[in-house]
């Protein structure tokens, strides 16, 4: 599916760009899952040099190793010797961009806190070292809404009061998901309309499976969704799991009693004379 829409925030994200060769710049994306946020990002930084970071859940040394080639491959940085520490590339990120401007672009940056959660401060230490020299657009991208808000906006937290700009990413309007039913199916019906925004919400990636599936009218779309091999049956649950995190257990058991009807009993009332 191509591009759609983003307009406000690809013309943040230019002035944000544009500021970053005089000044360095720290930019949190915030969004719920499939929300586009990766896309977005990368459009924004098109023509332009940009390394982009994914924080995969795997140990820190494996994680620098795969950064290491990620930036030599994107930079032509060569960094000698083997880096164990996140630490250490970053700051050797922050060197560079004293030298040359580009974009830094992590995502999934709340997984640094399973990982090591001392990266946090060691970001926030080197961030106040060269910043002022630094040439360097920082965006730090998250899909995971309570943790990201934890990090950036709980006060005990080092990386408070760091940002220059924060953009929470939002569904597209109904205006959008009119333009791209229309692009794939020009003959659409409100009901084929309804349909789509009923099961999709405005999320990019749930209307980038029905577009491409070719599930365009409203009996294609429900019977897509409902087929036993359906990408959407299982979205919510890991959509809480991803939330909940190490917890969701629990958190699933309240809401299995809370579906089966179960609720407190009420207090018994005594009557006293």
């Amino acid at each position: 599916m191509k591009f759609y829409n983003r307009i406000n925030e690809l013309e943040l994200l230019s002035r944000t760009l544009q500021q970053s060769k005089k000044n360095a710049c720290f930019t949190v994306m915030v969004g719920r899952r499939r929300i586009g946020k990766t896309s977005l990002l990368l459009e924004s930084v098109r023509g332009q040099k940009y390394l982009y970071l994914f924080v995969s859940r795997k140990s820190e040394t494996l994680l620098c190793e795969q950064f290491q080639k990620d930036a030599a491959a994107a930079l032509g940085i060569q960094i000698f010797g083997t880096i164990t520490r996140f630490k250490d590339l970053f700051e050797q990120l922050l060197i560079f961009a004293t030298k040359e401007h580009y974009t830094l672009i992590i995502d999934e940056f709340q997984e640094f806190d399973t990982i090591n959660s001392s990266i946090f401060s060691d970001i926030q230490n080197l961030w106040n070292q060269y910043k002022d020299a630094a040439k360097i657009n920082f965006i730090a991208s998250g899909s995971i809404y309570s943790m990201m808000m934890k990090i950036f906006e709980n006060r005990k937290e080092p990386l408070f009061g760091r940002l220059t700009s924060k953009i929470t990413l939002q569904p597209f309007a109904v205006s959008v998901i009119k333009e791209i039913l229309n692009d794939y199916n020009p003959t659409y019906t409100p009901e084929d309309l309804l349909c789509l925004y009923m099961l999709t919400g405005g999320v990019p990636k749930y209307i980038d499976l029905l577009m491409e599936a070719g599930a365009v009218t409203k009996s294609k779309m429900l019977s897509m969704v409902t087929s036993p091999d359906s990408p959407f049956i299982g979205e919510g649950k890991d959509l809480l799991i991803s939330e909940f995190g190490k917890e969701y257990g629990t958190y699933f058991s309240i809401l299995q009693l809370i579906a089966s009807g179960k609720k407190y009993p009420k207090r018994s009332r005594f009557h006293y004379r």
